[in-house]
C-alpha cells in the first residue's frame, strides 16, 4: 500500500501537563483515511491533517450503523521508543467485524501499515509519562449516499490518535460494577463478538442508570436465559473463585474476543493457573461470594488493560471482593502486561511491534 502523506501546517500545541491528558480528549496533528469502492476495492491511503469529515447527511453509517471500529495504544519505553501492542491481532478482529455488519475488509497488512506510518508521523504526541500512552481509533464505516437499504457501494477507513492517560480517573484502583437484569447487549446470532457501536449503544442506557446509582459499569447477562454472565460495559471479566480463574467463553461469539483478554489467558497458563473458560451463572458467583470463595474479579481491555472490581451488586445486594482491594493475581496481570507494553520487562511472546 502507497501512502500519501502530507503533514499539516499548523501543529498543535503538546500538552505540558500529562497528568491532566484524561481518555480521548485531545487529538494528535494528523489522522489516516483509505477509500473504498465495489468497482476499484480499496484506494487513495493518505495521512492528513486532522479535522472533520464531510459525509453526506444520507451516509449508510447515519441511517443503518453501518461502522465498526478498533481501539489499540503505542506506547514509549524508557529508552524513548515507541512501540505497538499486537495490532495484527486487532486488524483481524476488525475484519470479522467488518464481515458481519456488512463492510470491507481492511486488509491485515494495510491496517498494520497505516497504524505504523500514521503513528511514525505523530510519535512526537507519545507521552512520556508512567502510565500515558497514544490511544488509537480505527474506525470503518459506510459512506453511501442513499435512505435505501442495500448493498454497500461505498466506505471509508479511517484512524485517529489521541494521547491520553488513565481509562478511570481513579486509575487501577478497584471500581464498583452492578449486575444488569432488564437490558441484554447480546443474543447469540447477534453483533456481540464484533467491535460495534450498535452494542454500545444498547448498553448506553443501562449504564447511564448504573452511574446515577453510584457504579462504573455495568455487568451484562446473557440475552436468552438472563443467567450466565457475559461482559462488563468496555471490558471483558474474570474471576479467581477458589484458586482457579474462570472467564466467560466467548465460543457462542455474544462476547467480545478481547485482546487484552486473549493475553492475559495465555500469561496466567504460562504461569501455571488453572484456568477455564466457559459458561458462568450469576448463582455460581453469588454462591462464591457468600462462602468466601470470590477471592478476586477484574475487568481487562485495551483503554484500562486491568481494572480490579472491589464491589459488585447481584440483585440490590452489594459483596466486597478482597476486601475492596487489588488482588495478587489482578496486579501480578497488570504489571506483566503493561511492563511488555512500556518496555519494562521482556516481551518473551513477540507481542510488541516497534515503529521507526
Amino acid at each position: 500500500m502507497e501512502i500519501k502523506i502530507t503533514r499539516t501546517e499548523n501543529p498543535g500545541q503538546k500538552p505540558a501537563d500529562e497528568s491532566k491528558l484524561g481518555f480521548g480528549k485531545i487529538f494528535t496533528d494528523h489522522m489516516f483515511i483509505y477509500d473504498w469502492d465495489d468497482q476499484i476495492g480499496w484506494h487513495d491511503a493518505r495521512i492528513v491533517p486532522f479535522g472533520s469529515l464531510e459525509l453526506h447527511p444520507a451516509a449508510t453509517v447515519f441511517h443503518y450503523a453501518l461502522e465498526v471500529f478498533e481501539g489499540l495504544k503505542a506506547y514509549r519505553t524508557a529508552d524513548g521508543t515507541v512501540q505497538l501492542f499486537r495490532p495484527d491481532e486487532n486488524a483481524k478482529r476488525m475484519i470479522n467485524s467488518a464481515e458481519r455488519i456488512g463492510l470491507p475488509p481492511v486488509p491485515v497488512d494495510d491496517f498494520v501499515q497505516a497504524v505504523k506510518t500514521l503513528i511514525s508521523v505523530d510519535k512526537d504526541w507519545c507521552p512520556h509519562s508512567d502510565g500515558c500512552s497514544l490511544y488509537i481509533r480505527p474506525f470503518l464505516f459506510g459512506t453511501d449516499a442513499s435512505v435505501g437499504l442495500h448493498t454497500l457501494h461505498s466506505a471509508k477507513f479511517v484512524i485517529i490518535v489521541a494521547p491520553s492517560g488513565a481509562y478511570y480517573a481513579n486509575g487501577i484502583n478497584p471500581v464498583d460494577i452492578m449486575i444488569e437484569t432488564e437490558d441484554v447487549r447480546a443474543v447469540r446470532g447477534g453483533t456481540g463478538y464484533t467491535k460495534c457501536g450498535g452494542n454500545y449503544a444498547a448498553a448506553q442506557r443501562a449504564t447511564v442508570e448504573a452511574e446515577k446509582k453510584g457504579f462504573s459499569q455495568v455487568l451484562w447477562l446473557d440475552g436468552v436465559e438472563r443467567k450466565y454472565i457475559e461482559e462488563v460495559g468496555s471490558m471483558n471479566i474474570m474471576f479467581k473463585i477458589d484458586g482457579k480463574v474462570v472467564t466467560p467463553s466467548i465460543e457462542e461469539k455474544t462476547v467480545l474476543p478481547g485482546i487484552t483478554r486473549k493475553s492475559m489467558l495465555e500469561v496466567l497458563r504460562d504461569r501455571g493457573f488453572a484456568v477455564e473458560e466457559r459458561k458462568i451463572s450469576i448463582e455460581e458467583i453469588e454462591e462464591a461470594a457468600k462462602a468466601g470463595k470470590l477471592e478476586e474479579a477484574w475487568g481487562t481491555g485495551t483503554a484500562a488493560v486491568v481494572s480490579p472490581v472491589g464491589r459488585l451488586q447481584i440483585d440490590g445486594v452489594d459483596y466486597i471482593i478482597n476486601n475492596g482491594k487489588i488482588g495478587e493475581v489482578t496486579h501480578m496481570l497488570y504489571n506483566t502486561l503493561t511492563g511488555i507494553q512500556w518496555g519494562k520487562i521482556e516481551d518473551t511472546y513477540g507481542w510488541t511491534v516497534k515503529v521507526d
